[in-house]
């Protein structure tokens, strides 16, 4: 086990035992606080997905949003379908959708929409990858081509109103039931099951980081052209890390459907999108679990500050993002691991001061005083 291994374990134990002992207590098991919390680390989800292919492999994703309301939408259907019974969803009729549209038939199953609100987006985020990465297209150009399809996907979807619920999205959903569990999106046990999703998602996140995989893409980001000199299929490589992330982008927003009860194109627009980045970047992109506390507390203070400052709050977050980028351009996670660095380093050379034997004067002979 390496050493940065065994810190980003500790890290993630502390973290758990926060999330999943401290947060309830100090919310006071209150259904609202909780509720809003989840939503922090349903985001926190998204984060740490861009940061498997910003950080890892230097891929940077402006068309997360995408994926992630591919997610959303996913679970808003399968919902929306239990409300409407044996119906058809009031919004088609508004719209005079005779019938329901095939499209929507198979997310009468809830096994269908999981799967479809992890592959779905993992299919699409391969297409755009293939395209891109077998024309061996990097740097600024990824973040232009996905934003490009960010757009159109959200033009998209808001033109669909027959389909979709265009802008005004899809709501009155019903609540999820899971396994004969139906799950009340105030209660502690909701909370505990995204808590649970997104300690899944770190931990596999770690696995990913820290093994060969990870190894190379660290590789292809410092140095595309060398690793494909070395015999690995850079695109492959890419690709897959590109599908991964919109996976969990798409997990995301599942989540995110069933805290907040409702789906929005707005999940899909570009403000959206580069918030995400934002997350990232505060907590630090190198590392999936500083990435996830880096949503976890921008959101966190966002609430906090729009509560306090009503008209001013949104000028005093962007100091902070400011002050992040020009002081510390690898984020919380930079920070602290110079903190730990320097103490590190001080403490050693305490010990080799403290090691180091005393030079006591020689006992002077006779007849050799002065």
């Amino acid at each position: 086990m390496t050493t940065k291994l065994f810190y980003d374990l500790v890290a993630l134990v502390i973290f758990v035992l926060f999330i999943v002992l401290g947060v309830p207590v100090l919310m006071g098991f209150d259904g609202f606080e909780l509720n809003t919390f989840a939503r922090y680390l349903a985001l926190g989800i998204a984060s740490l997905a861009l940061a498997l292919s910003w950080g890892s492999a230097g891929l940077l994703n402006l068309g997360q949003a995408a994926t992630f309301g591919m997610g959303s939408y996913a679970m808003a259907m399968h919902l929306k379908l239990k409300a409407s019974g044996e119906g058809l969803p009031d919004f088609m009729g508004w719209n005079n959708v005779p019938e329901l549209p095939l499209i929507w038939v198979p997310f009468h199953s809830l096994g269908f929409t999981l799967l479809a609100g992890l592959l779905v987006p993992a299919f699409v985020g391969g297409l755009i990858a293939m395209f891109m990465f077998r024309a061996r297209i990097a740097g600024v150009f990824v973040a232009i081509i996905t934003l490009a399809f960010l757009v159109a996907f959200q033009l998209v979807v808001i033109e669909e109103q027959g389909i979709t619920g265009g802008q005004n999205g899809l709501t009155g959903l019903a609540p999820l039931n899971l396994l004969g569990w139906r799950v009340d999106t105030y209660g502690v046990g909701f909370y505990y099951l995204v808590a649970g999703c997104l300690v899944t998602a770190i931990t596999f996140g770690l696995y990913l980081t820290h093994s060969k995989f990870g190894l190379i893409l660290r590789a292809i980001r410092e140095d595309a052209d060398r690793t494909r000199f070395l015999g690995y299929n850079v695109a492959n490589y890419q690709t897959v890390i590109f599908c991964v992330s919109a996976a969990l982008a798409g997990w995301a927003g599942m989540l995110y459907t069933l805290v907040l009860e409702f789906a929005s194109p707005t999940y899909m627009s570009v403000s959206f999108s580069l918030a995400i980045v934002i997350w990232c970047a505060v907590g630090g992109r190198d590392s999936v679990l500083a990435a996830a506390i880096g949503a976890i507390l921008v959101n966190l203070l966002e609430g906090r500050l729009s509560d306090m400052f009503v008209e001013g709050w949104n000028l005093m977050l962007g100091i902070i993002f400011v002050f992040v980028v020009m002081f510390m351009p690898r984020g919380l996670n930079g920070l602290v691991g110079d903190a730990w660095r320097f103490i590190g380093g001080f403490l050693q050379k305490e010990r080799a001061i403290s090691a180091k034997p005393h030079l006591q004067p020689e006992p002077v002979k006779p007849g050799q005083e002065n």
